[in-house]
């Protein structure tokens, strides 16, 4: 898996680029905070869930129907205003960390279509290094190699969404603000 810091990356560009004003900076923290949650069955794997049970690392949490259902959820309970668009981007955050997982070159792989197919996936094309366990592995060769993989094929592109995003915002307010 990509590291916690890289999943939340992901999701707040992804939120962040379409987000209504209303909601400029609550939306992409939930979406940040929703890119995260598919690890939670990290709990159940320590309780000694087997890994590659429904239930277990990278299973249903892991899924795109969680995903979803876990963007309705915070959609009723935040962001009844704006509910299409806020379960839409909260949904895109949450898939983003199984399908980032599934560019990672370990592990077994996603359930991403659960409970339907309970079949482990990975894109043909791994380039993301999996992400050592612990926040002191990463002051190792090995953590230092998987954030530099994690900086080129995820925090750069999220970062260039986010230059477009505010690009546009300005660009927006400009227009609005100039003389008809």
């Amino acid at each position: 898996m990509p590291s916690i810091f890289t999943h939340v990356v992901a999701g707040f560009a992804l939120a962040r680029t379409a987000v209504p004003h209303a909601y400029r900076w609550k939306l992409p923290l939930v979406a940040a905070f929703s890119a995260m949650v598919p690890d939670l069955d990290a709990i159940g794997h320590m309780a000694g869930v087997p890994y590659d049970s429904f239930w277990g690392h990278r299973g249903f949490t892991h899924s795109i129907a969680f995903g979803v259902l876990w963007g309705a959820l915070l959609t009723w309970s935040f962001f009844r205003r704006s509910s299409w668009l806020a379960w839409v981007l909260i949904s895109l955050a949450t898939v983003s960390h199984p399908l980032l997982d599934m560019c990672t070159n370990g592990g077994l792989g996603c359930a991403l279509f659960a409970p339907f197919d309970n079949t482990r996936l990975f894109f043909p094309w791994r380039p993301i290094k999996v992400a050592p366990i612990g926040v002191g592995a990463f002051f190792t060769a090995r953590g230092w190699a998987v954030l530099r993989s994690e900086m080129v094929w995820v925090w750069v592109p999220s970062a260039a969404l986010l230059a477009w995003a505010f690009w546009r915002a300005v660009r927006g307010s400009r227009a609005r603000g100039s003389p008809s």
